[in-house]
C-alpha cells in the first residue's frame, strides 16, 4: 500500500496536474483553425449538416460509423461551422483523455506516474494533430481511456460490503462508454479485446489472493459487455458488412520498420523523424523505463500491479494485433491513438518506479535519481522539440483547399470548369468554392467505367475554356488515368502543376486553332528528332496561354528518360516563362518510344500576367530526368527556337 500524501503535497500534485491539462489545451487551441480543412475533414462538415437519419444512411456507405458525425451534428449547431469550431469538438476530446490519463495515472499508480503520463501525452505531436483535425480519432482516445478508466473501477470495488450499487454504476459506465466507442469507431473493438484480457488477469489475481473466484465482478463485466451488444446490434449488420468488404489499401510496412515507426510517434509524436538523435536514443530510453517497470512487477505487492498490467495489456495487445493482421501502414496508426495514452502511463510507471528507488537513502539510488531525473528532461525536452515542426513543418501541413480554391478564383472567366479528379474531393472543395464555375467530380460513383470517363471529359474540354483540375487519390477511382489522359491528349496543360500538400493542381486550356505546323527534322544527339512543330498564335496579350504542339520521333530505342522543355525568353535572353514535362503530359517517357513512331506532345505556355509588351523567342528542348543539368544538343546548341512571338 502506498502512503496517503499530505494535504499539501496533494495540491501541488493536483495544481500540477491542472497545469499540464492547461498546457495541453494550450498547444492543441494554437492555431486551430490556421490550416484549411481537406478531404475527410469536408466529409465530416457534410455528414454535420445533414439530419441523424441522413446521417446514419451516408456512414453505411462508409468505413466510419455514425456516433462522431451525430456528435458533431449537434456541436455545429452550438459553435458554428468554421474550422476553429468544427475541429474544436476533437480539441476538446484530446484535453478530457488527458485529464483521465492524469486521473488514472495518479489514482492507480502514484502521482508522479500520472503526471509524467500526462505531461508526455499533451506534448505528444501525434496525439495534438488528431487533436486538431475533425475526424473522430481523438475522440476515439478518449473512449478508450475512459473504458480503461470504469473497467479498473468495476474490478477494484472493494469487497466489504454486500452492495451491489458499485457493480451496477460501474456495469452501466462501462457499457455505455463501449457502446459510444463502437459507435464512433470501427477499430474500439482492440480496445474491448484489451478489456477482456484485463479482466481475466483481475480475475486471476484475485483468485491467486483468495483462492476464490469473483463471481460479482463476473456478472457485472458480462452484463456491461451484453448491454454494449445491445445498444450496438442496430448497427452491427452494417459494420460487419463495411469491415468484410472494405478494400484495403496502402502497402504493408516489414515489421522492424513498423515498430520503430510506433515507438517514434508513442513517444514523441509524428514529428520524431525531425528530432535529431531520437531515433538513435529511443531504444536506450525504452530499456530503463522497461527495467524500472519490471521491478515494480517483481517485488511490488500493492494494489499497482493489476493496473501496470493493465497499462501493459492496453497499449500493446492493439499494436500486437495490428502487425499480426498485416493493418499496418502509416494512414492507419491514428486508430492506436487510445494506445498512445496507455504507452504514455507505461512511462510515467516506470520513471514513477525510478523515483521510488531514488528516495531511499544510499548512493547508490543518488545515481539513480541523477539518472532518472536526466532521463526525464531529455524525453520533455526532445517531445518539446519535435512541436515546431507541427506547426511550421510543410511536410505536416494539411492540403490547402483554402489557397487552392483562391488561386482558381482570382481570375474568374465566364468558360471556366473544375474536375475533382478523386474521390471525397468535393465536400471539402465546396465547403470553400462559392463561384459559378460548374465542378465536375469524375469519375462518376466509385469509378470503373473508363469509356463513360472519357466521354464526359471529351464533353466538358469542347464546352469550356479553361479547365481546372484537381488531383488527389486518383489511383483509387481512375486507376488507369483516364481523366488525366484524356486531357493531356485532347487539350493543353498550361504552365507547371502546383502542390497544395497531396492536392496537384493543374490547369487546362481546350485547343485552339493551330497555325501551319513547320518541318523541323531537328536532330537531339544521335537518335531523337523533333519532326514538326506548330504554334496557336503569333501574338499573344498577358495571361494568355500559349498552345505548342511538337511531333517527336526516334530512330532507335532509348533506355533514358527526358524531359521536354518550353520556355520563352525576352530579347535579353532572360527566361520568363516555362514548361518542363516528359512527353504528351507525362504518359509518354521516351523509354516508351518505338522507332519511327510518331509522339505527339502539346504543352501549353502560360504568360506571366505582368509580362511586359515586345517581342519573345519561344525554346524547347530535351534534359535527362536524372540530370537535369545535362541538355541533349541540337545543331550545336542546347536549344531549338521555334518561334517568335509578339506580346501585346
Amino acid at each position: 500500500m502506498k502512503a496517503t500524501p499530505p494535504r499539501r503535497a496533494n495540491a501541488v500534485i493536483m495544481a500540477l496536474g491542472l497545469a499540464i491539462i492547461l498546457l495541453a489545451a494550450g498547444l492543441r487551441l494554437h492555431n486551430l483553425g490556421a490550416q484549411s480543412f481537406w478531404n475527410d475533414e469536408g466529409s465530416s462538415y457534410v455528414q454535420a449538416t445533414r439530419s441523424f437519419a441522413g446521417i446514419a444512411s451516408n456512414a453505411a456507405r462508409d468505413i466510419h460509423p455514425p456516433g462522431y458525425y451525430w456528435l458533431l451534428a449537434l456541436w455545429r449547431l452550438l459553435v458554428g461551422e468554421t474550422e476553429f469550431a468544427l475541429r474544436a469538438l476533437s480539441t476538446f476530446a484530446s484535453i478530457i483523455s488527458i485529464a483521465f490519463t492524469f486521473a488514472l495515472g495518479s489514482k492507480r499508480i502514484s502521482p508522479i506516474a500520472g503526471l509524467t503520463a500526462a505531461l508526455f501525452v499533451a506534448l505528444n505531436t501525434f496525439s495534438i494533430y488528431y487533436a486538431q483535425e475533425a475526424r473522430m480519432y481523438a475522440l476515439l482516445a478518449l473512449w478508450g481511456t475512459a473504458g480503461i478508466w470504469a473497467l479498473l473501477s468495476l474490478v477494484t470495488i472493494s469487497p466489504s460490503g454486500s452492495s451491489l450499487k458499485p457493480y451496477r454504476r460501474w456495469g452501466l459506465a462501462l457499457a455505455f462508454i463501449n457502446a459510444a466507442g463502437l459507435y464512433t469507431q470501427y477499430a474500439y473493438p482492440f480496445i474491448m479485446l484489451a478489456q477482456g484480457v484485463i479482466f481475466l488477469v483481475a480475475i486471476a489475481l484475485h483468485y491467486r489472493k483468495s483462492h476464490r473466484v469473483a463471481y460479482t465482478p463476473l456478472l457485472a463485466y458480462i452484463a456491461a459487455n451484453l448491454l454494449t451488444i445491445l445498444l450496438y446490434l442496430p448497427w452491427l449488420p452494417t459494420a460487419l458488412h463495411q469491415i468484410t468488404t472494405w478494400p484495403s489499401t496502402g502497402t504493408p510496412i516489414p515489421t522492424g520498420e513498423a515498430l520503430t515507426i510506433i515507438s517514434g510517434w508513442f513517444t514523441f509524436g509524428i514529428t520524431y523523424t525531425n528530432i535529431e538523435n531520437a531515433v538513435s536514443f529511443l531504444p536506450l530510453a525504452l530499456l530503463i523505463l522497461t527495467i524500472g517497470l519490471a521491478g515494480l512487477l517483481w517485488h511490488s505487492r500493492s494494489r499497482a500491479v493489476l493496473p501496470v498490467f493493465s497499462i501493459i495489456i492496453w497499449s500493446l495487445l492493439p499494436v500486437a494485433l495490428f502487425l499480426l493482421l498485416g493493418l499496418f501502414r502509416p494512414a492507419n496508426l491514428k486508430f492506436l491513438l487510445p494506445s498512445q495514452i496507455g504507452f504514455a502511463l507505461l512511462i510515467g510507471t516506470g520513471i514513477a518506479r525510478w523515483w521510488s528507488l531514488a528516495r531511499r537513502r544510499s548512493h547508490g539510488n543518488r545515481l539513480s535519481l541523477i539518472l532518472i531525473l536526466l532521463l526525464t528532461a531529455w524525453l520533455v525536452a526532445y517531445s518539446i522539440n519535435g512541436l515546431p515542426p507541427l506547426y511550421n513543418d510543410p511536410h505536416f501541413q494539411r492540403s490547402d483547399y483554402r489557397a487552392i480554391v483562391a488561386h482558381i478564383t482570382q481570375d474568374p472567366r465566364p468558360k471556366d470548369a473544375i474536375i475533382l479528379d478523386a474521390p471525397n474531393q468535393e465536400e471539402v472543395f465546396r465547403y470553400y468554392y462559392r463561384d459559378d464555375a460548374p465542378v465536375y467530380p469524375l469519375p462518376l460513383g466509385l469509378g470503373g467505367n473508363d469509356a463513360e470517363t472519357q466521354t464526359l471529359v471529351r464533353d466538358i474540354i469542347r464546352q469550356h475554356d479553361r479547365i481546372f483540375v484537381l488531383f488527389w487519390g486518383e489511383t483509387e477511382r481512375d486507376p488507369n488515368r483516364i481523366v488525366e489522359t484524356t486531357l493531356d491528349q485532347e487539350a493543353f496543360e498550361a504552365g507547371q502543376d502546383t502542390w497544395y500538400g497531396e492536392v496537384r493542381l493543374a490547369r487546362y486550356v481546350t485547343p485552339a486553332p493551330m497555325g501551319q505546323s513547320t518541318l523541323a527534322h531537328a536532330r537531339f544527339n544521335n537518335s531523337i528528332f523533333l519532326e514538326r512543330y506548330a504554334v496557336s498564335a503569333r501574338s499573344l496579350a498577358p495571361g494568355d496561354v500559349l498552345q505548342i504542339r511538337l511531333e517527336w520521333m526516334t530512330e532507335a530505342p532509348l533506355d533514358k528518360r527526358y524531359k521536354v522543355f518550353v520556355q520563352l525568353l525576352n530579347s535579353g535572353g532572360v527566361l520568363v516563362a516555362q514548361r518542363d514535362a516528359e512527353p504528351a503530359g507525362n504518359s509518354r517517357p521516351t523509354t516508351s518510344w518505338t522507332p519511327d513512331e510518331i509522339i505527339i506532345d502539346p504543352h501549353g505556355l502560360s504568360l506571366p500576367s505582368e509580362l511586359s509588351p515586345g517581342m519573345y523567342q519561344v525554346i524547347v528542348g530535351l534534359y535527362d530526368i536524372d540530370d537535369p543539368g545535362q541538355r541533349l544538343l541540337v545543331r550545336g546548341r542546347t536549344y531549338f527556337l521555334i518561334a517568335q512571338v509578339h506580346v501585346r
